[in-house]
Parts: structure tokens; sequence; C-alpha cells
């Protein structure tokens, strides 16, 4: 019942994607075909309405379809597309700097971790991450999926399917454990048929037939990003604004196109079509005799100008909304001479945004750390990774620089690193840095490899002076002690 909403609140409304839930504890082959069609009905209404809001994403928004009673040929249709606007912003904002892995200042774990770095690099994560990004900022909700890799540079493959295709099973049960991932493909008759995860069985389900194999990982290869806990998307929110303001902007240019073409009235008096015509092209001059000479003859234009200025204000104040409560910086300025750069960053909301990205990374670390493990099985099967390593070994960080300079990140970092009651480790993290465990370990390599050639350098300087010291000496020796 925690998906269902009364039917006449819900029409019409977009408010998060729903959790699919099963009773069940454990999907079996006996189970999984029950399961799987349950979970579907729910999907599906997913599904629409992921549809509905990719299409507003890429530009297809509702005024496209504005029909006009007057002046029917006069009928702009403006999108002024906020929605790729927000998801657009959100995304590179939140991506200004990749994810980090370090340790929790383990040097051997740090090794291990530095390995499993490289191979996140080889699967292109940074840009998979970016596709993810872009999905839950649309509709709330991504998903990915992890399996070993065929190629040899790579240990596992990173894959980000369309939400459409793709899902997680949860159990209703306390804790709400995931039990089954489903992908939804099509096989060469355009006919869709269901591969099936969990931790320990792999389903395909073609028609009424079921498949099974043993799903060697240990664990669901599928798992769901969120962007929020009710699944709602960037934009979602603020749709109704979005569409006020395009009714704005488009009845404001037919406003304007209906000054400019307006009708002409010509009252009591009657002019030829050739000399309208000639009075349209303008540049002369249309003499008209009064039909009635007891009655004063006039020329007039029928013509409503809206208030553009007020209009103006209209939008800049649903602009204002729109960006507020999608937590999104304004351009607005100030006029301000003694602004400083904190002061610009809370004035126009730059913190806010960096507040909300804030809060997406906790929605993020939660779903990075069960991809962790599936990441960590593999390479461990493979060989690649110590089977020490466990996720619990690993630091997640994901520093963003939008807010700091490198001169503020280099001041942080010198006066951290000349605290001796840190860590360096740590205090490249704290500044910042891209990439902070393996700037640390080179930098910390770097640093060994100078004080060993600044000790061999002054050793080889005191064996120069003990040997010139030698030579004085036996030089003074062998001329004798001068006679006073």
């Amino acid at each position: 019942m925690r998906n269902v909403l009364p039917q006449d609140f819900y029409d019409g409304c977009l408010m998060g994607r729903r959790k699919i839930f099963t009773n069940q504890t454990v999907v079996t082959r006996e189970n999984v075909k029950s399961v799987v069609s349950k979970a579907l009905s729910i999907h599906n209404a997913n599904a629409t309405e992921i549809t509905t809001l990719y299409a507003r994403y890429r530009g297809y928004q509702p005024i496209l379809k504005k029909q006009k009673l007057v002046r029917e040929e006069i009928n702009n249709k403006i999108v002024v597309n906020l929605a790729n606007q927000n998801v657009t912003f959100k995304s590179a904002y939140f991506w200004s700097a990749p994810i980090q892995y370090a340790s929790y200042g383990d040097d051997d774990k740090a090794a291990e971790i530095r390995k499993l770095s490289k191979f996140m690099r080889a699967a292109d994560k940074e840009t998979k991450d970016k596709e993810l990004s872009d999905w839950f900022f649309i509709c709330g909700v991504a998903v990915r999926l992890i399996l070993p890799s065929q190629d040899p540079d790579k240990p596992f493959d990173i894959f980000t399917p369309d939400p459409r295709d793709a899902f997680v099973i949860y159990t209703s049960h306390i804790g709400e454990a995931p039990v089954a991932g489903v992908i939804i493909q099509t096989d060469e008759n355009d006919n869709n048929y269901y591969c099936v995860y969990t931790d320990s069985r792999y389903f395909e389900i073609r028609g009424d037939e079921v498949t099974e194999q043993v799903n060697w990982l240990g664990a669901i290869p599928v798992i769901e990003y969120l962007n929020n806990n009710p699944r709602i998307g960037a934009f979602e929110p603020v749709v109704s604004i979005e569409n006020a303001i395009n009714q704005l902007a488009s009845d404001r240019v037919d406003n304007i196109q209906d000054f400019v073409n307006a009708y002409d009235v010509f009252e009591n008096c009657e002019i030829s079509e050739e000399n309208y015509k000639s009075l349209a092209v303008g540049g002369g001059a249309v003499m008209i005799k009064s039909a009635d000479s007891g009655l004063q003859a006039k020329v007039y234009r029928i013509s409503s100008e809206i208030n553009q200025s007020g209009v103006q204000s209209v939008i800049d104040d649903l602009t204002e909304d729109y960006l507020t409560i999608s937590g999104m910086p304004n351009r607005n300025g100030g006029s301000s001479t003694s602004d400083t750069g904190a002061g610009v960053i809370y004035r126009d909301g730059w913190a806010e945004a960096e507040s909300r990205a804030s809060d997406t990374d906790k929605m993020f670390y939660r779903s990075e750390r069960p991809f962790l493990n599936v990441v960590l099985k593999i390479c461990i099967d493979k060989n690649l990774i110590s089977k020490s390593l466990t996720v619990a070994d690993i630091k997640i960080e994901h520093p963003r620089t939008n807010l700091a300079n490198a001169q503020s990140r280099m001041q942080i970092l010198c006066e951290g690193l000349n605290n001796p009651k840190i860590h360096p480790r740590f205090v490249w993290l704290m500044a910042g840095v891209p990439n902070a465990e393996e700037w640390y370990t080179a930098s910390e390599n770097y640093y060994q490899d100078y004080v060993a050639k600044m000790e061999q350098s002054l050793t080889n300087e005191g064996e120069d002076e003990l040997r010139q010291g030698g030579r004085i000496g036996a030089a003074a020796g062998e001329a004798g002690s001068p006679e006073i």
C-alpha cells in the first residue's frame, strides 16, 4: 500500500518514482515469474513517468500543444527549457571533480586502493558516473550494472542502462534489502525477455520458459542510485512554474505579433483594395472620401498591447522561485562595491547549490558501497587485489572545487602539512585535491627521494671537506714548521 495515492489526487501529478517491493524474502525458480510480473506493473508506471520527464528535459513540453481561439494564425510556442538547464547545471556542478577512494591511514590498504583506482580509470568510471547522474537528476533514479570484463586491460565493465529498462526489487520486510535486480532485454524477434539477478542465482525469463544459472559473484550486480528518498527528479517540484513561464513567454510574443499585425479600421469612409495595398506598402498618401458627408471619417488600428514591464516582473519572480526551490544559483548580481568572494557565494545561491550537492553525495555513497562490494568480488576472484581489502577499508571522497580557488587550497595544504598532529594523507583530502591518494603517494615518494639526495649531498660535502683538510695537513707537515 505504500505506493498507492488517491486517484483523484495523483492524476497529472509527478511525485517521484515508486519503490518496488515484494513480500518474498528469497527469489527462486518457483516464484521468480510471479515476483517479476507483479513488479512490472509498478515499473511500467514509473517508466511512463520517466518518459514524460525525459521528454521535458529534451524540450518536449506542454506549451507545444498550445491552442488559440482568436487569430489562430498567431500562435507562438516558446519553450524556455529550464529543465535542461537544471539538470545540466546540477550534473556539471556535482561532478566538478571525480569520486576518489582513499584509505583510513593504513599504508598496506592504500596500495591496494591505488590498484582499485587504476581499474576504475580503465573502466572509464568518471564518464559512467556522469551518465548516472544525468538520469537521477532527470527522473530521480538511475541504474548501474557491473559485470566481469573479457578485456584483459580491465577486470570489470560498468554499464548505465536506461532506468525504463532496469529496476531493483526490494523485500517489504524490515530493512527493505534488495532481493533481485532486473534488466529488460529484447531478442532478435523484438520480444522482451527478463534477466533477473539475485545474490546467488541468475534467471532468464523468455515467455513461459525460465532458465537458471549460478551467480558466482555472490551479490546483485544491479544497483539503483537515487537523487533522494522519494526518487524525485531535480526539476520535478517546479514543473508548474516552468509551465507558467513558458505560457507567459509565448503569450508575450503573441501580443507583440498581434500589435504589429493589428486590424485597420475605416470608419464612415471607403477605400479601394488597390489603395489599401498602396497604404500598406508605406511611403505614400491615400485620399479617401466619406460615404456620407454628414459623418466624420476616421481611420485607426485596433490594437491592445500588454504591459511588458509587468509581464517581465512576473517572469522574474517565477524564475527566482524556480531557482530557489531547485537550489540553483541566480545571476542577479549586486551593485555593492564591497562584495567579497564569500559574500557573493552566499548572496547568489552558490552556498545553497553546494548544500544540495552535499545532500546528493550522501545518497550516492549509500549506493556506491554495494557497487564497490561487487567490484571487489570481481577483482579478488581474478587475483588482482588482496582478499584483505574490504569495503570498510575504503574511504569514499568527493571533493568539489567550485567554491575554492587554487590559492586557498594551497594555503590549506601548506598549513596542514606543517602541522605535525595531522596525517599528511588527510591534509591532501582536506585541500580538495583531485586524486588525493595518488598525489599524496607521489609527493611522499618525491619528498623521501629529496631527503635522500640531500643527505647524500651533505655526506659528500663532509667527505670532501675531510679530504681537503687532510691534504692541507699533509702539505703543512712536508713544509715543516716555520722558524721564528
